[in-house]
């Protein structure tokens, strides 16, 4: 009773002395400050898309536009002042110094926004220029350079995080026998002569009928949306999976291993929250700047705008992404308990001492969780249809509902793990653990709809688990390198608290979230945790650290470094399977506005034969390295031809969704016409319409076997990476794609350090992580060995370093 009367900021009383006031200052001053902040953050944001409107040129210019006009007015350089005249014809009664400079005010005005439209224009234009993309590295040629010149003019030097975001181009749409073409030639190595003939056939049919008719309405949607794959890749790639996110969907992010600067978990979640929160004040006041590529052109930061306050919501058919606009408080987990930290205390955000305080009476609270409180959690990693229904039926009202939009308007979920994680070189598989515990944990203690959950480990040990709808990788490792970066800054005392000093005596305790589940509700949570526990159980998953070379090494070679990787992943494919597979590499497309990925083919005939070489004892090393260059090289192309809007995988995944679109419109139509119609043609032409492409229906129901993804990282603005290289975080990773396959994630962590993340399903025969992981390392060796000088234009023996150790795996990939 105590809580709720000081939660009263008014009350008053009749008594036999008159009516007795009572009024709750500290009430009043938390509601003025919470309005006073939303206030001056609605100000600001305010001002932000302001200025962003007319970027890139500055506000502040306006002015010497008006100097310019009034010095010309003045010296008649625009011979008689008409302007002015038809003003005082407007404005009898004013005086004309009055009208003159109003004049002058307009015209201004009017020339600096006729000035900002060109600028924007001509960025825009300028950024269309994607011959730069395909010269050599260092080696622009001449019409590039001067490009570079008036972009970087243009740009400025410090611009907005999302000023440049009308002036990047749209998605073009590929030319459809130029995606039939390359897509014949990226599967033609791995399939029979046959097949190959039989696919061939079904390409030709479906670009001589239905193909055109199809592009002609992606064409259309490209006019009138700003990316025509983005929206549908949200909503029928990740929104309307009704199978559980963990694992499948959902991925990870890791602390930096080469250093730990504290052991105390509450300081260093206060840290990490604390810099979590500035990173999204950088974000929301638009202080951050965008991600240039190459240090010179823009790329797109769309993503960035749901990065906080963001959860994903169940739906029956479909989810949807959530999104509100500010949140004060995060959610934290722990011990089957959830509790509810304020982070702004009187419209400031605390320091960390002050949310370690809080931190620490959140691991002190012995309260035990009430029944059936533990496995909540559970909800979001089993099947979507169950949690979106027992949403509707437990938590549409009272206090459950109470705690669930207290969760889901968080800015984002915090878990206090009760297990310590770490990095053991003597012992791989803690290094393992630690991945699989970011990856799913128990199933029951992650809120995996959340944008992301900051999990903290009872050593202090921390990582990120990530939803994907909302952004990719990408963003969420800008942000890991940014809290790294704040969290090192920052720093710990001694004893390994936090440096900061206490501001306010006062700090507000966590409040503990109640809940009231019904028996029903109990029995879904309970088979949703069965349906995660028997999906987490089955995943396979491990690290290779890799430390013999990294960046430097591969450099030297004259190879790009993500090429030179993932050939290094189709030589160890190779020795694990005895055959080749679609293999899936992520690139971005934000180079376009809107954009987010495209796919890299990493299969082709030059990959295949540079491996068939390597496994050859009558090749030597001189063909060896120039079929390895060659490969390196078509896949470089590949992945340009991904990056600049001519990918394969998302123009065919449009074509297929219009294609179902108007299967759908033509299914109606052409059973409103049955009964008006029963001549054989018409019956004949209802089941060719009602019929999808075939083609389109082979190609995306291709397995990918082998799906990889570079995590790149990206240097902190504040921070010289080159002398702290112990805080490159070791990357992340995600599930595997197809049930009897393979996820590979890699980051290279340095000129000396590649980290590979490995999953698979130990359900699966054919695949086992540990023996994928050898093969890498074995692979990394063997084309380490390959391109040293006195080893690149020798004859190799009959029996190589290449091949010495290997056995080809049979059938059921095993040796």
């Amino acid at each position: 009773m105590a809580e709720a009367h000081s939660a009263v900021a008014f009350s008053f009383s009749v008594t036999d002395n008159g009516i007795d006031f009572d009024i709750n200052w500290d009430a009043w001053k938390g509601v003025w400050y919470t309005s006073y902040r939303s206030w001056r953050k609605k100000i600001s944001r305010f001002r932000s898309i302001f200025w962003t409107g007319f970027f890139p040129v500055a506000l502040t210019s306006w002015p010497i536009f008006l100097i310019l006009v009034a010095i010309l007015k003045r010296f008649k350089f625009t011979g008689e002042w008409h302007y002015a005249e038809r003003f005082r014809s407007y404005l009898p009664l004013w005086p004309s110094i009055i009208v003159d400079w109003l004049c002058c005010v307009v015209v201004a005005m009017l020339i600096w926004f006729a000035f900002v439209t060109a600028s924007q224009y001509a960025l825009r234009v300028l950024l269309l220029y994607q011959r730069w993309i395909f010269e050599p590295f260092g080696k622009p040629t001449l019409p590039t350079k001067i490009w570079a010149v008036f972009v970087k003019v243009l740009i400025g030097s410090r611009p907005l995080l999302y000023g440049l975001q009308h002036c990047l181009p749209r998605l073009p749409v590929p030319r459809l026998h130029s995606t039939m073409e390359r897509y014949l030639k990226t599967v033609k190595p791995l399939l029979p002569p046959e097949q190959y003939a039989e696919m061939s056939k079904l390409a030709s049919e479906f670009e001589s009928t239905i193909g055109p008719k199809l592009q002609r309405y992606l064409i259309l949607k490209s006019w009138w949306f700003t990316n025509y794959v983005s929206d549908w890749w949200e909503e029928y790639v990740y929104l309307s999976g009704r199978s559980p996110i963990m694992v499948n969907s959902n991925y990870y992010a890791m602390d930096t291993l080469m250093f730990k600067a504290t052991n105390v978990q509450a300081a260093r979640a206060a840290n990490c929250i604390h810099a979590l929160f500035k990173f999204r004040r950088l974000i929301y006041y638009q202080t951050l700047k965008p991600i240039m590529f190459q240090g010179s052109v823009p790329l797109c930061s769309h993503q960035y705008e749901r990065m906080f306050n963001t959860t994903r919501v169940p739906g029956i058919d479909s989810d949807k992404i959530q999104h509100h606009d500010d949140s004060q408080h995060v959610v934290v987990y722990h011990k089957g308990r959830f509790f509810k930290l304020l982070i702004y205390n009187k419209g400031h955000l605390m320091e960390p001492c002050e949310i370690e305080i809080q931190i620490q009476s959140v691991l002190d609270d012995q309260t035990p969780p009430a029944p059936g409180e533990k496995d909540i959690p559970a909800l979001t990693a089993g099947e979507r249809k169950p949690w979106a229904i027992a949403r509707k039926q437990f938590f549409h009202t009272g206090v459950n509902r109470a705690s669930l939009e207290c969760i889901e308007r968080a800015a984002f979920f915090v878990t206090l793990d009760d297990e310590e994680q770490c990095n053991d070189p003597e012992n791989p598989a803690k290094l393992d653990a630690y991945a699989g515990s970011l990856l799913h944990g128990k199933g029951n203690d992650r809120w995996f709809d959340k944008s992301f959950t900051l999990v903290v480990f009872k050593n202090a040990r921390i990582g990120f688990n990530a939803e994907h709808s909302w952004a990719d990788a990408p963003i969420m490792a800008h942000l890991v390198v940014e809290m790294l970066t704040m969290d090192h800054s920052m720093g710990y005392t001694e004893n390994g608290h936090c440096k900061s000093t206490t501001k306010n005596l006062l700090v507000p305790l966590p409040a503990k979230l109640g809940w009231n589940l019904k028996p029903e509700c109990k029995e879904v949570i309970e088979n949703q945790f069965k349906i995660a526990t028997s999906l987490l159980e089955d995943v396979d998953i491990t690290l290779l650290t890799h430390d013999k070379y990294g960046k430097g090494f591969i450099k030297g070679t004259r190879c790009s470094p993500d090429a030179y990787l993932q050939m290094a992943l189709q030589l160890a494919y190779y020795k694990d399977k005895g055959k080749f597979d679609l293999t899936y590499e992520a690139s971005m497309t934000r180079l376009f506005r809107e954009g987010r990925t495209e796919t890299v083919r990493t299969v082709s005939e030059k990959s295949c034969a540079w491996v068939k070489s390597m496994l050859d004892p009558t090749c030597n090393n001189f063909d060896r390295v120039n079929l390895l260059k060659a490969a390196c090289q078509a896949h470089v192309l590949s992945y340009k031809w991904a990056m600049t809007g001519n990918g394969i995988d998302r123009h065919l995944f449009c074509l297929y969704v219009v294609s179902k679109y108007l299967e759908k419109k033509n299914q109606k139509n052409s059973l409103e016409s049955i009964t008006t119609s029963s001549s054989k043609d018409s019956k004949t032409e209802v089941t060719n319409l009602m019929k999808s492409s075939p083609f389109l229906k082979r190609v995306l129901s291709e397995p990918w076997r082998l799906s990889t993804s570079q995590t790149t990282h990206l240097s902190a603005e504040k921070l010289d990476i080159e002398s702290h290289k112990h805080l490159i975080s070791a990357g992340g990773g995600f599930g595997p794609v197809a049930d009897d396959g393979y996820g590979v994630s890699y980051i290279i962590a340095g000129e000396n350090r590649i980290y590979f993340h490995i999953s698979s399903k130990k359900s699966s025969p054919a695949t086992n992580s540990v023996r994928f992981k050898n093969h890498i390392l074995q692979a990394l060796s063997d084309m380490q060995n390959l391109l040293k000088p006195d080893n690149a234009g020798t004859v190799s023996p009959t029996k190589t370093a290449t091949t010495s150790d290997t056995k080809l795996p049979n059938a059921n990939g095993k040796t």
